[in-house]
């Protein structure tokens, strides 16, 4: 025999735990199906060991045999389980005790006994230079499992926690928790569509729009017309995002500015990016960044990078990309995503009957 731990162990709510892997015993389940209600071992890996003690110290050993050691009839509780640990075992209660455990990963018989269940039930918890009123120890040995019993029974207190083991359901079979986790993930995959049916204003688009993050910002003003991007060929796509980009420059009053007008129709004349008229020198002689942002609008750059990077944006190698980055924003530059939405309309009356 071989004592793998002992001494004064804290509990709370008269629990305290083996667990190993990364899993923890629980209640009921942990009893469901039993006859004994003082050793939950129903839920692999874990045993969750009653004491008649709410809360404070408890008499408490661990001990490891090679055989079925003979059973001690000086203890007023004695109740049998099969346990397997799952990983790295731990003694362990709701506090701060922990204690490790050197058991293989092998099929154990344990056995739990007790005594003075009721005085520790009745009693407040010891102080530090009193005894401990009840103790317990746990018994493994290697064994095939075996149906839980109750060997021996003394006190009411674990009468009542067996009596409360025997009405506790049985556990789910392996092929039951199959079918709950079917029920949960068919349960969660039809409250993601719905999210995504609300999301998307009662439609579903192609992936190919849902992969365009930022598109999901236009179902508030036309949820149509990102079926209509979607379809629309990407000449029409590119016509769109320099008329977005012009748009939202005429919005902020950047077209006013010569070079930028110049550069908003060297970009509808289709000239390569590489040849579209630059600033005038001196133009970043100011701060890059000013201290106003907004939202899809670049309001934090300075006037010069501002229209440089909505220009920028309708040549992006995506059409789609760009389409759907410059009227937004050209939304936040208008104010108005509605007013803006039936521009474009307006400016594309084919859009919709594109293919």
């Amino acid at each position: 025999m071989r004592t793998l731990m002992t001494g004064p162990a804290w509990v709370e709510y008269g629990q305290i735990y083996v667990a190993s892997g990364d899993r923890s015993p629980d209640v009921p389940e942990s009893f469901g199906g039993q006859q004994n209600g003082l050793c939950g071992a129903t839920i692999d890996g874990t045993l969750f060991l009653v004491t008649g003690m709410h809360t404070g110290r408890v008499g408490f050993s661990v001990e490891l045999y090679d055989d079925a050691p003979p059973v001690d009839d000086s203890w007023e509780e004695i109740v049998e389980a099969s346990f397997r640990p799952a990983g790295e075992a731990v003694l362990r209660g709701l506090g701060s005790d922990y204690w490790p455990l050197e058991l293989d990963q092998v099929g154990y018989r344990v056995r739990y006994c007790g005594s003075e269940m009721d005085a520790g039930h009745d009693a407040a918890p010891p102080d530090e230079d009193e005894p401990e009123v009840d103790r317990y120890v746990v018994q493994f040995w290697p064994a095939d499992h075996a149906p839980d019993e109750v060997v021996k029974q003394t006190s009411r207190t674990a009468a009542y926690w067996h009596g409360v083991a025997r009405k506790a359901p049985p556990p789910p079979t392996p092929e039951q928790r199959a079918e709950l986790q079917r029920i949960r993930e068919r349960r969660e995959a039809e409250e993601r569509e719905a999210r995504d049916l609300e999301s998307w204003g009662g439609s579903i688009p192609s992936e190919r729009i849902q992969d365009k993050y930022m598109s999901l910002l236009l179902v508030q003003y036309d949820r149509p017309l990102l079926d209509d991007l979607d379809r629309a060929a990407p000449e029409m796509l590119v016509k769109i995002a320099r008329w977005a980009a012009r748009r939202g420059c005429v919005a902020t009053g950047l077209d006013r500015t010569e070079w930028i007008a110049t550069r908003l129709d060297q970009m509808d004349a289709g000239l390569d990016r590489r040849e579209l008229n630059g600033p005038p020198p001196g133009t970043f002689d100011g701060p890059l960044f000013v201290t106003t942002f907004g939202g899809s609008w670049p309001h934090n750059l300075s006037v010069p990078l501002q229209a440089l990077t909505v220009i920028d944006s309708t040549y992006d190698d995506d059409p789609l990309d760009a389409a759907i980055d410059t009227l937004l924003r050209a939304v936040d530059a208008v104010g108005d995503g509605h007013q803006l939405v039936a521009e474009l309309r307006e400016a594309f009356p084919d859009l919709s009957l594109s293919s």
